[in-house]
């Protein structure tokens, strides 16, 4: 087994994962600490270490609130169970989970971008152990970046200080972290030609980010988008209306009054906790910019066009995810904003949703269509007419989760699955469940190995056939209780938005 690796600032031991096959390499350092003049600075190189790195915990999470402290939270109970976790600025490190025996073995590599907001999350989450992944024969690499006020602050002394990164510093981690493991995981016995990124939520925001960054060419060769795609139907999207770089800078001096400060170097000088506990206090979103150069606009709409990197792609949701806002309280209003955001279409979008006998509440819920599945067929008719013919695959997450909460397929539920990790999770999975996660993660894992989830079982039968999704081909995995093949027609709703979808994102 592969317990100690040369990589490019030196030394790193291992230790022997609950499986010894398994190697377990944690808190390697890929960039030089963000702190004091490195603070709202693109990441620079690691600096080189004596001796042995004896990487055997977890590094400190970034800057974030306090894990854990809101007990009445679902994911409190989910997995952000340690509020005494170590927290610090100096967090920029990955973890490697290798099953190579040798450096020259080629195995394919998967990094992953976890979720949060942009605003929380870490790598030490208990479902995101790489192990049982690795046990399929692939060296997983998960990766540590800032977040809130310290990986997306922008301010117009950052942007004349750095004008070619001058925000975005969250992603530029991840896009680093990505370029170390191209450089280094050969010596864990991964092959740096055959990457695949992924992530979830805002990690799967990450990914689109990623995948459109004109930076990144050559850099991977296949994309998982978990419950990251944001485009909705409606004006704005969730997030409100994109923002230019220099509203971004706005955001950044409005937070430097609050801090008290006038300069960047004032700035630099706080300590990393006041500046977190301000943002907390504010409730202050520091938005994604369209900076020029990493990010040259809203990366759904970049994805859209195709701009950017066209590699083989998954996408999926879970069932039930997060209820969208009512665009209504009546049905006058409801008739307002129809006119207001269809125009001339809005008698046919009022037909197609009113129904004389049903009620308001009814009628809403099918105007608050479900954005997820509507980003994904926009981005398969969009594939399509701008002539990408790279596969992309599309997945619906929505078996019976059990527990006292009766959560549902609930927003990130889909990662005890994937990751194989339903033993750490404190519900009462049962035998189906545990099936099902194997076959999820086997999925998975066929397409990063080879850019096509199909393949075999644990006890040597083929799963149930994938498709990849097209306009013309409406096939999807749905995985309920077990997996299994499913074809669902967008109804003339959907079709209806997939409409306006286009005229609103190519108009």
């Amino acid at each position: 087994m592969l317990r100690r690796v040369t990589v490019e600032n030196g030394v790193v031991e291992g230790l022997p994962a609950a499986d010894p096959r398994i190697t377990a390499f944690k808190g390697i350092p890929y960039a030089a600490p963000p702190v004091g003049e490195n603070r709202w600075r693109a990441p620079q190189p690691a600096k080189d270490w004596e001796g042995v790195l004896k990487a055997y915990k977890f590094g400190p999470i970034s800057m974030q609130h306090v894990p854990g402290t809101d007990k009445d939270n679902l994911y409190t109970r989910e997995w952000h169970v340690d509020s005494e976790i170590e927290m610090s600025e100096d967090s920029l490190v990955l973890n490697v989970w290798t099953p190579a025996k040798r450096a020259d073995e080629k195995l394919p590599v998967f990094v992953w971008y976890f979720g949060g907001g942009l605003r929380e999350g870490y790598t030490a989450e208990m479902e995101f152990d790489g192990e049982r992944i690795a046990r399929r024969g692939i060296v997983v690499v998960t990766v540590n970046y800032r977040l809130g006020a310290f990986g997306f602050l922008c301010h117009p002394e950052i942007s004349a200080e750095s004008p070619e990164f001058r925000g975005n510093f969250g992603y530029l981690d991840q896009r680093y972290g990505t370029m170390w493991v191209k450089r280094n995981i050969a010596a864990f016995g991964g092959d740096p030609e055959n990457i695949t990124i992924g992530g979830q939520s805002a990690g799967g925001g990450s990914v689109t980010a990623q995948v459109v960054s004109p930076l990144n060419k050559g850099l991977f060769q296949k994309a998982i988008v978990d419950s990251g795609l944001m485009i909705t139907p409606y004006y704005p999207s969730m997030f409100g209306p994109p923002r230019t770089h220099e509203e971004c800078e706005q955001v950044g001096v409005d937070f430097f009054e609050k801090l008290g400060v006038k300069t960047l170097a004032e700035a630099r000088a706080l300590d990393a906790t006041y500046i977190r506990d301000k943002a907390e206090e504010y409730h202050i979103y520091f938005p994604v910019s369209p900076d020029g150069n990493f990010l040259v606009g809203p990366s759904d709409k970049l994805l859209l066009s195709n701009f950017g990197n066209q590699v083989p792609m998954m996408f999926g949701h879970t069932g039930t995810e997060f209820p969208m806002k009512p665009v209504a309280t009546n049905f006058e209003e409801l008739e307002a904003y129809a006119k207001a955001q269809f125009g001339d279409d809005a008698a046919e979008f009022l037909e197609l949703i009113k129904s004389k006998d049903e009620s308001f509440v009814e009628t809403m819920y099918k105007a608050t269509v479900q954005h997820l599945e509507f980003s994904i067929r926009m981005v398969g008719q969009e594939r399509k007419r701008t002539g990408n013919d790279q596969p992309m695959y599309y997945w619906v997450f929505d078996p019976e989760i059990p527990g006292w909460d009766n959560p549902g397929s609930f927003h990130s539920s889909d990662l005890w699955f994937f990751f194989e990790t339903l033993a750490k999770c404190w519900r009462p999975f049962k035998g189906k469940h545990y099936d099902l996660a194997r076959q999820m993660c086997n999925y998975w894992c066929n397409f990063i190995k080879n850019g096509d989830p199909n393949g075999l079982d644990a006890d040597g039968e083929p799963m149930p056939h994938w498709e990849p999704y097209t306009v013309d081909n409406d096939a999807r995995m749905f995985f309920g209780d077990k997996a299994e093949p499913e074809v669902k027609h967008p109804s003339e709703l959907m079709k209806f938005f997939l409409r306006m979808g286009h005229k609103r994102y190519n108009g």
